[in-house]
């Protein structure tokens, strides 16, 4: 895992790398003390987030006094040690796995195979040159599943895929097969990808060091000549994106380290992104013609020529803004109303409600998300005095009891799901009150299957028996609320 940058009140280590003197956190490898000096150590089965493995013996490093080389991705230092990570003994060792890996490579235009893959960066560095060795027959490529490609004969078993599976989606579709030559990676029993349990999150195709595992839409090896960072617009997570853009196209998104997110992303921010390319998208301003009376009828895609008209920027506001004005004239203030939209930033919906109230004089503004949340803002102004988010999600993991309730938290908020399953290997318990069995079930200590709007009566209930049992905090109660017996003297008839 990444080194944890709050151990600082923790003694440092102080150790020699590269015949520089230099500390490293309580917590903390090798190769991350080195990344963190600037100081390039080869490495493939290493990724920030996950578990650090030590398959490749790519990252192998020399520790004075010590008889083998020691892999940096899992070994922690200690006080004096002396470790070189560019020693005549340690590169030789580092090329020699390099070359054993690309060997088994598949050739350019053999099999989809994505181009520069980091094994094929770390090759080109330390300058390993073509492969000596013969390459082993390997499976053909399995093009069966609609968003991800699977080329076996790039897998370097380096479990990245695994790990990001197993560890970070909590998916458990990847595994091993198999044992020493004949191991090999499968998906569930050894299915075809579209077959399997998969849930098309695409973490391990981020994962992967070699192209084994690429999105479909790829297999033509088109290498991007931008990127462009964003922020996934379909959920409240808000998770960091980063896209690959080949002329001005998108070619695949990647999750990038945000707070809400750590590189994670689910299907819809991975591969949901074609309809900004949809032919059918409004990329600029059209304007009814003249003569052409408005019709609750679709209108045919194809068709839209006869109907509108191209227009400039300039043309479509000034004819918007004096629409808007003229209602607001001739009828009144009142007669104005604005709905702003769940996609936008709350940067952009103060704008758009600061228009509504200023611009049109009106008060009737409104949004999506109230319907759905008018309940739980109301209570969180009641109770915490701000209807906004208390605490990120990531925080369940400090949590001894979670309580999920009126979420489905793997289908509207996939990458905030798996915190909470992530959570439950460190000993958090789940609660879930559902009536149905959603797939965080899975995860939970406790489901409780309550009757269809019987909701509220079992939160009474639950909430009578800690007052009955004495398990609530008589201190917080006094300190923090009010009306406290009013509530107490309601629960009582609400015996389970």
């Amino acid at each position: 895992m990444a080194a944890n940058p709050d151990t600082l009140n923790n003694p440092m280590i102080n150790f020699t790398l590269d015949g520089e003197e230099v500390s490293a956190f309580a917590d903390e490898t090798i190769l991350q003390t080195a990344k963190r000096h600037n100081k390039e150590i080869p490495h493939l089965c290493y990724k920030e987030g996950l578990r650090a493995d030590g398959n490749c013996r790519a990252c192998v490093v020399e520790v004075e006094g010590e008889r083998t080389l020691a892999p940096s991705c899992c070994r922690m230092p200690t006080d004096g040690m002396n470790v070189q990570t560019s020693s005549e003994r340690a590169v030789k060792s580092q090329k020699m796995v390099l070359e054993l890996l690309k060997s088994d490579m598949p050739k350019q235009g053999e099999s989809p195979y994505i181009l520069e893959s980091e094994l094929d960066l770390w090759v080109k560095k330390l300058q390993v040159g073509e492969p000596r060795f013969e390459s082993r027959a390997q499976p053909a490529a399995d093009l069966s599943h609609p968003a991800i490609a699977v080329n076996m004969d790039a897998c370097i078993q380096c479990t990245r895929c695994l790990r990001a599976c197993r560890e970070e989606q909590m998916n458990d579709v990847i595994g091993f097969a198999n044992r020493g030559a004949h191991a090999e990676i499968v998906f569930d029993i050894a299915d075809p990808m579209a077959a399997s349990s998969c849930v098309a999150c695409g973490e391990c195709v981020q994962a992967c060091p070699t192209g084994a595992l690429m999105p479909a839409n790829n297999v033509g090896l088109e290498i991007a000549d931008k990127t462009v960072n964003s922020t996934c617009p379909y959920c409240g997570v808000g998770c960091l994106i980063k896209y690959h853009v080949k002329d001005d196209k998108i070619l695949y998104t990647e999750g990038r380290d945000g707070d809400t997110n750590k590189f994670r992303l689910c299907v819809k921010g991975r591969y949901g992104f074609n309809y900004i390319h949809n032919p059918l998208r409004l990329t600029k301003p059209l304007i009814r013609r003249d003569g052409v009376a408005k019709t609750t009828e679709l209108l045919d895609p194809n068709d839209l020529d006869t109907v509108f008209r191209e227009a400039s920027w300039d043309e479509a506001l000034d004819i918007a803004a004096g629409g808007l004005k003229k209602i607001r004239d001739e009828k009144g203030k009142k007669a104005l109303a604005g709905l702003g939209s769940a996609k936008g930033s709350n940067e952009e919906a103060y704008l758009f409600q600061k228009l509504i109230r200023t611009g049109f004089g009106s008060n009737n503004v409104d949004h999506c998300t109230r319907l759905c949340h008018a309940s739980s803002v109301v209570a969180l102004l009641e109770c915490l005095g701000s209807g906004a988010v208390s605490n990120p999600v990531e925080d369940v993991k400090l949590a001894e009891v979670v309580i999920i309730i009126g979420s489905n938290p793997t289908v509207n908020h996939p990458v905030g799901a798996t915190f909470m399953k992530n959570a439950t290997t460190t000993g958090t318990k789940i609660i879930l009150i559902d009536p149905n069995r959603t797939a965080i079930a899975k995860y939970a200590t406790h489901h409780l299957a309550f009757r269809p709007d019987t909701d509220v009566a079992l939160l009474n209930g639950i909430m009578h028996v800690i007052l009955d049992e004495g398990l609530q905090n008589d201190d917080y109660i006094k300190k923090h609320t009010e009306d406290f017996e009013f509530m107490q003297q309601h629960l009582k008839d609400y015996s389970p």
